[in-house]
């Protein structure tokens, strides 16, 4: 029997402050508010580009569409040139888990397996461990760039960043005060934060709220079933709905390459394979499901291009379907500034990055490495539910007091998952109890919102020009 060494002692409350607050030594909490873009920075086009080489060549144009609908937009799909911009500017040394992708659309409300509907970030595809000023920067410059695009003047965006960046910042200061199991436990409840909602709020703001929360509890596999099936010979099968979903049967019948290829057997041992990295428990529920179909599926804005796979599954019925979403999982943007993330598999990444943030998570959630039998090389995808009763803020028809509360609320989420990751005693202490770094992310957001408009426009000029191939209405 091996006896164990002594532990090594963790850090005191009191050399946690200190640490955080020695951090404004490196990184003035005022320096936050500066954006000078390099002269040497990267052409954003070219970033994007880069990205395009590993994703589906037909499905990239659609990408280039999505982002160009708007400055919101494409700054949706921009997460690699951000990162890049944000490795240029300072940070504190303090590190979390981070999403990588923080912007205000990638935070809705899902079921959690308890059945309640809770609100949480719910887009990882990006996380890795990273500085907890990018995931706040980027939050509140969406909140700026959703602001011009509702038409908001300058003073009411101002208070709706000043608004989110307050919430992150007294939120930590809260996290610092609990225990650690304190912290694993906070959660939003959606349903009794919209009971206080109901009690204080604008009887139209419930309404709407009330609307939202009645429509996410409607999309379910249920839902999915209706909308992306049709009966072939009594069974259910999914829709060809060229380009945005294709069907796995179809795509196969249109490659030589996959003709002695025993597509339902391919899946299987997919399902197989995922399978295994699920609790027991959990991939026994699976077990009880029978594959009936599957199909390409494009999602997103900044997705669009990776390989998404729609899965149906069967249970004890046709009234008992489950959908699942398997996801082409890349590397992080961040990784390339920060460091690879300790995953071999990037779908694992997404997965142990959505557990570390999220307070409740998909039952289904897993992961898997497929080899193609295309181009024989290897994939990685991170499985979860399609719908399991997701919804999120309409961001392009919000006023500027329900885009402040929802800032807020993003922020506290935010910082929650921080929290959780982090050092949340350290980060409070750099933060303050004063408004410096407000102020500061304020201008910061101001200055990058700007850039990114002119980042929009050089992807235009690119499409104008010939440059790119633009495919728009999808």
């Amino acid at each position: 029997m091996t006896i164990p060494g002594p532990m090594r002692p963790n850090p005191t409350p009191q050399e946690r402050r200190a640490r955080g607050k020695a951090a404004r030594s490196s990184a003035p909490r005022s320096s936050h508010g500066t954006f000078n873009p390099a002269p040497d920075r990267p052409d954003p086009v070219a970033l994007l580009e880069s990205q395009a080489a590993t994703r589906i060549p037909q499905l990239v144009p659609i990408r280039y569409g999505r982002m160009l609908v708007s400055p919101f937009t494409f700054y949706r799909g921009a997460a690699l040139i951000m990162a890049s911009d944000l490795s240029t500017t300072p940070d504190s040394g303090l590190r979390v888990q981070a999403c990588g992708d923080a912007h205000l659309a990638n935070f809705g409300v899902f079921g959690s397996p308890e059945r309640r509907l809770m609100f949480d970030i719910n887009d990882f595809d990006e996380t890795a461990p990273g500085p907890w000023e990018w995931d706040v920067k980027r939050l509140v410059t969406s909140l700026e760039i959703a602001g011009r695009a509702n038409g908001h003047d300058a003073e009411q965006r101002k208070r709706v960043v000043l608004g989110a960046t307050e919430a992150y910042r007294i939120s930590m200061g809260s996290f610092a005060q609990m225990t650690n199991l304190e912290v694993w436990y906070a959660h939003i409840n959606f349903e009794e934060q919209f009971e206080q909602m109901r009690r204080t709020r604008p009887a139209k703001a419930a309404k709407q709220t009330e609307k939202a929360i009645a429509k996410a509890r409607t999309r379910d596999s249920m839902q999915a079933l209706d909308k992306f099936t049709e009966i072939v010979d009594g069974q259910p099968r999914i829709v060809n709905q060229p380009p945005l979903i294709m069907r796995l049967a179809d795509l196969a019948a249109q490659h030589a390459d996959l003709e002695a290829i025993d597509v339902e057997a391919e899946i299987g041992a997919v399902i197989d394979g995922y399978q295994k990295t699920l609790p027991s428990d959990r991939a026994h529920l699976l077990s009880s499901y029978q594959y009936v179909d599957t199909a390409l599926k494009v999602v997103g804005v900044g997705s669009v291009g990776t390989r998404a796979w729609i899965v149906l599954m069967l249970g004890r019925d046709g009234d008992d379907p489950l959908f699942l979403q398997a996801k082409e999982a890349q590397a992080s943007v961040l990784e390339q500034f920060v460091g690879r993330s300790g995953y071999d598999n990037a779908g694992e990444r997404v997965v142990a990055g959505q557990r570390l943030m999220q307070a409740a998570s998909d039952i289904f959630l897993g992961w898997h490495r497929v080899t193609s039998p295309l181009d024989g090389r290897d994939r990685d995808f991170y499985v979860r539910q399609l719908r399991d009763w997701k919804g999120s803020a309409d961001v392009d028809n919000i006023d500027a007091a329900r885009l402040f509360m929802y800032g807020r609320l993003c922020a506290w989420t935010l910082a929650k998952a921080h929290a959780r990751s982090g050092d949340r005693i350290a980060i409070s202490a750099y933060l303050g109890n004063g408004d410096t770094f407000d102020r500061a992310i304020a201008r910061f957001a101001t200055a990058y919102a700007d850039q990114n408009e002119q980042d929009y426009a050089a992807l235009k000029a690119a499409a104008d020009s010939g440059r790119i191939e633009v495919v728009s209405g999808y």
